[in-house]
């Protein structure tokens, strides 16, 4: 890589206090069987809030009813080796019309409250999750 990529991360929930979580399947890049929020690159020309959107229309099959921005990070791995910002945005959604849009990279998807979340989690979750936490 000679330049850090940039990604729409996005944290779906209901406004009861649920966020939508997705388990990583065999298909995913990486992290196979961790539960993740959601994520896409931002294409050539897109605005954010166009490229939040279209991603949560392809991961989980439903159109955003608000879209908040709410934080950026800067993401450094090793393994695998990657550097991309991450601008987080939280995304609510109407519980009813989720599904599961993308079967070749997720397995399974669940509603869960911040103080019961799944495991394992990917590795950058927990991090997204501070920015939820921390945006009222």
């Amino acid at each position: 890589m000679t330049a850090p990529a940039v990604s729409c991360v996005f944290v779906c929930h209901d406004a009861e206090g649920r966020i939508l979580l997705a388990r990583r399947g065999p298909g995913a890049r990486d992290e196979p069987g961790t539960w993740d929020s959601g994520a896409g690159a931002l294409e050539h020309g897109e605005e954010l809030a166009a490229a939040v959107a279209r991603e949560v229309r392809e991961e989980y099959a439903t159109e955003p009813v608000a879209i908040e921005a709410i934080g950026v990070r800067n993401v450094l791995r090793g393994d695998p080796v990657a550097h991309w910002v991450a601008v987080v945005h939280a995304v609510r959604v109407d519980p009813a019309g989720v599904a599961l849009g993308e079967p070749d990279k997720f397995d399974e998807l669940g509603w869960f409250t911040l103080d019961d979340l799944p495991h394992p989690l990917h590795s950058q979750l927990p991090a997204t999750l501070a920015l939820f936490r921390d945006r009222q």
